[in-house]
């Protein structure tokens, strides 16, 4: 996905009103390129007279914030002990050998984004699978496949 300086602009000026405007504008970068772009970190520290540092320490002290190209979907695996104990880490490990990737990494066709988290906070539905937001809970490999195969049809569809 090409970066365009002008829209980064815009996006920064649109969110350039005071206390928590930084976030804001990273948040609606982020949204938009799935990642921050250096020249994006660069243009709101300048924008919004916060020094670079403490726009890099903001970018990379939150979770949602990524500085490398996300997935256009994104699949989370919670491994929380709940979900472990249920069978998250065989989970992951079948999305890891689906996908070809390994968790924290982006197929190359930049499609499918793959993370580990600590704990997703709905530990009675666990193991649980989260993906672009979707809460998917009692997952097993079976659902796995099926989630996969979801992601591959709609994509073919698109």
């Amino acid at each position: 996905m090409q970066v365009s300086i002008s829209e980064i602009h815009e996006i920064i000026n649109k969110e350039a009103s005071g206390d928590g405007s930084l976030i804001a504008a990273l948040e609606e970068i982020q949204a938009r390129y799935r990642y921050l772009p250096p020249e994006a970190l660069i243009l709101a520290s300048e924008r919004l007279g916060v020094p670079l540092s403490q726009t890099y320490a903001v970018a990379t002290f939150y979770g949602a914030f990524s500085l490398e190209p996300k997935g256009k979907i994104c699949i989370q695996v919670c491994m929380g002990t709940a979900c472990h104990v249920r069978g998250s880490p065989q989970l992951l490990d079948r999305l890891e050998t689906q996908l070809g990737i390994k968790a924290g990494e982006t197929t190359r066709d930049q499609l499918v984004s793959l993370e580990r988290v600590n704990c997703l906070g709905a530990c009675a539905l666990g193991p649980i699978v989260v993906t672009d937001g979707d809460y998917s809970g009692q997952m097993t490999l079976s659902k796995v496949d099926r989630l996969l195969k979801s992601i591959a049809k709609s994509e073919a569809e698109a």
